[in-house]
C-alpha cells in the first residue's frame, strides 16, 4: 500500500533505534520517504528501513559522523541524488555522557558540542536549500529535560541541549521568511535503551504527574504532528513531552 504522503521526505538523524527509530517510523507510517541516519552502527539502521519500508514508502540508509562539515554536505547531495528532495530534517542524533564537572576532559566537552550542537549547525545549514525549495520546509530540533531543569554530572550535555534551543529560536526568525518552520521538541524521563544498560542518575529520583515513562512513540507523535500541514502556524517553540516533570 502506498501512502498518501509519498511524495514528502524527511532525514531523521540517530534514527537507529529509540526515539530517531520511532520518529521515522511514525513518519513513514503517515506517508512519508524517510533517511535513515547512523553514525556507524549500520546494522540497527537496516533494521529501521525495513520496518518503516512495511509502511509502503521508500527508504534509504545514510551513515556518517555529522559534526564533519564534509559529512553533512555529503548527505545532504546523497538524500537529493535518491529523492530529488527534502521536506523535513529531524535532527535527533545525540551522546549524553554523564561526567562531574571536574573531570570533563576538553576533549570530551568538545565531542559532546560536535554531536549534539555542532552538527545540527551543520546538517541544517547543508539542508536550506532543498528545503527552501518544499513548500512545507520544517526543522525538528530533539532537546532534552535537563535543558530547562538541569541536572549534576551532564554539564556539556545540558550546556549542548540548551543551546539547541536558542538555535530554535534564531532559525525560526530567520527562515520564516521562506516559509521553514523551525521547532524543538524536549523529551523528558523516556523509557529507551541506553548502551550497556546505563540510565541516567538522574531518573532514579525525577518524577513527573503522570508516574510512569513514556514512550519513544510518544515523542515521534509530536515529531509528526510538527511535521504535518496542520502544524503551519507554530515555530520557534520547544514542545515538552515530559509526562508533566516540568511546567514551563
Amino acid at each position: 500500500m502506498t501512502a498518501a504522503n509519498s511524495d514528502r521526505v524527511a532525514l531523521v538523524t540517530g534514527s537507529s533505534k529509540n526515539i530517531g527509530r520511532a520518529i521515522a517510523l511514525a513518519l513513514a507510517k503517515n506517508g512519508t520517504n524517510v533517511v535513515v541516519h547512523a553514525a556507524q552502527d549500520q546494522a540497527q539502521a537496516e533494521q529501521t528501513l525495513k520496518q518503516l519500508e512495511s509502511y509502503g514508502v521508500k527508504g534509504m540508509v545514510t551513515l556518517g559522523d555529522l559534526s564533519n562539515p564534509d559529512t553533512a554536505t555529503q548527505i545532504i547531495t546523497e538524500v537529493i541524488a535518491e529523492f530529488g528532495r527534502l521536506d523535513i530534517l529531524v535532527n535527533n542524533a545525540a551522546i549524553r555522557p554523564e561526567t562531574p564537572i571536574a573531570d570533563i576532559s576538553y576533549a570530551e566537552w568538545r565531542k559532546v558540542m560536535g554531536v549534539c550542537l555542532d552538527a545540527v549547525f551543520l546538517i541544517s545549514q547543508a539542508a536550506l536549500q532543498p528545503l527552501r525549495q518544499s513548500d512545507q520546509g520544517t526543522i525538528i530540533n530533539i532537546g532534552g529535560l535537563t535543558a530547562h531543569t538541569g541536572a549534576a554530572n551532564r554539564a556539556h550535555v545540558i550546556s549542548a541541549k540548551a543551546g539547541l534551543v536558542g538555535f530554535t529560536k534564531a532559525l525560526a526568525c530567520e527562515l520564516s521568511p521562506e516559509n521553514i518552520t523551525v521547532n524543538c521538541i524536549a523529551p523528558g524521563l523516556i523509557d529507551t535503551v541506553r548502551d550497556r544498560g546505563n540510565k541516567p542518575h538522574h531518573h532514579a529520583t525525577r518524577t513527573n504527574l503522570l508516574g510512569r515513562r513514556g514512550l519513544p512513540e510518544e515523542v515521534a507523535e509530536a515529531a509528526v504532528f510538527l511535521a504535518g500541514s496542520s502544524a503551519r502556524y507554530i515555530t520557534g517553540q520547544t514542545i515538552h513531552v515530559n509526562g508533566g516533570a516540568y511546567l514551563p
